[in-house]
């Protein structure tokens, strides 16, 4: 019985060290991840950071098209898994590798270019962050949903992405 108190009491604790999702899991479109790192004018050898790199085709595209070091965070164990292995198979562990974990408690201090696709709360959420840790020029792109503390140097509306759905890229420079 002490066993299950114990149990019990320990709930809240479990409760609050699981890291708060900050976007449902939604793909970006192939065509959609090409102009993001465009957008970003990723380089050869530029360290990437993908925030809820979800199933890692930002992270792959970015390290097998641009040759860029790409490094993912994601947190839910089923996609890390299937990004982790997808990266494996490609032969791409020397330039590309996803973080198993929550991605406020990263450091992105190397950065060059940083990849979003979370909503605009959770933007808002990670801005103290990314503002302590970001070197000067370090470029950000945001699909679909702005920062709303920082002015983009520019947008970019794609109007249709193949499949009929319209897109919206913010580019900024910290």
């Amino acid at each position: 019985m002490r066993l299950f108190f114990a149990s019990i009491l320990a709930l809240p604790f479990l409760a609050q060290t699981k890291p708060e999702k900050l976007a449902p899991y939604y793909p970006t479109p192939e065509t959609i991840v090409e102009k993001m790192l465009r957008f970003g004018e990723v380089k050869p050898g530029e360290k990437v950071y993908d925030l809820g790199s979800g199933d890692g085709r930002i992270v792959i595209m970015a390290a097998k098209k641009f040759k860029a070091n790409a490094v993912g965070v994601e947190f839910d164990d089923s996609l890390w898994k299937q990004s982790s292995e997808r990266i494996s198979k490609l032969g791409l562990t020397a330039s590309a590798r996803i973080i198993h974990g929550d991605l406020m408690l990263q450091d992105y201090s190397d950065a060059d270019l940083l990849t979003v696709y979370l909503l605009p709360v959770s933007n808002d959420k990670v801005t103290p962050i990314l503002e302590k840790q970001l070197k000067k020029g370090t470029r950000i792109v945001a699909h679909d949903f702005e920062f709303s503390a920082w002015k983009p140097e520019k947008i970019q509306d794609i109007d249709d992405d193949g499949d009929g759905r319209s897109h919206r890229l913010f580019l900024y420079r910290r």
